[in-house]
């Protein structure tokens, strides 16, 4: 038995189908001791297979996604977010506006929760089977530099076309130079009304122009990005400062 096991094992390995080689031998010694039919046997190795699978993805996806740290929408302190966000809160955590293909734009002051509540949408949107990926602002505007400069620019869009969701974080933090601006402007555009984009700013949109340095540009981009999508403010007393009060009381 043990060598046909060992044989089954190889073949398993081969065919690369992880989460059967685990549970194998437990499988056929239930089968024997319960006289488990062959498809009854053959179905029960399957779903064990397809779950290790299905989980394998679900990780991969969220490591794939760089995000900076991990936040759940769960330990989102729903009552801490500012009105508008709380108001808007159950609509987005259905992630209806990833099938759609709407924008979600978070514009507020520091300490608010707009990073916080963009990795835990990412995080759920993982979890939910579809392509995500995080960076900040400057990170990304790097990175659409960097192909251009070694002519792969299309291949980064292209591939960059396959995210279900993609999360531009902090959005104002460093104004762009012509260079940066029209790669942002043309890379986000690529995506409106196609895929999701969920970008956080702590800049209302009259001062956007602060960091594009372009008037008729800033225009047009706040004109694709805002058309149909999510526009919330996120103008309030700090997410953070209320976390750490909360804490020092419980310690206390």
């Amino acid at each position: 038995m043990s060598e046909i096991i060992s044989e089954i094992k190889k073949y398993v390995s081969e065919l690369k189908i992880p989460g059967i080689s685990q549970g194998l031998k437990m499988h056929i010694e239930e089968a024997y001791k319960f006289d488990k039919p062959y498809e009854e046997f053959l179905r029960d190795i399957l779903i064990e297979a397809y779950d290790v699978r299905k989980e394998n993805g679900r990780k991969n996806r969220i490591r794939n996604a760089k995000f900076p740290y991990k936040k759940y929408i769960d330990e989102l302190r729903v009552d801490y977010l500012p009105q508008d966000c709380k108001r808007r809160f159950k609509e987005l955590k259905t992630l209806s506006f990833i099938d759609e293909g709407r924008n979600i734009i978070l514009a507020g002051n520091p300490g608010t929760g707009k990073t916080h509540l963009s990795i835990g949408l990412g995080i759920e949107a993982c979890n939910k089977g579809y392509k995500v990926y995080f960076a900040t602002v400057p990170s990304l505007i790097n990175e659409l530099k960097e192909s251009r400069s070694e002519k792969k620019l299309y291949t980064f869009e292209k591939r960059f076309e396959k995210y279900d969701l993609i999360i531009a974080d902090e959005l104002g933090y460093i104004s762009f130079d012509k260079e940066g601006s029209e790669l942002l402007f043309t890379f986000l555009s690529l995506r409106a009304e196609r895929k999701s984009t969920i970008i956080t700013t702590n800049l209302s949109f009259d001062r956007w122009n602060e960091v594009f340095n372009d008037e008729v540009l800033t225009a047009a981009l706040i004109d694709r990005l805002t058309h149909k999508s999510y526009v919330i403010n996120m103008n309030g007393d700090s997410y953070r400062i209320k976390e750490t009060k909360e804490w020092l009381e419980e310690t206390n």
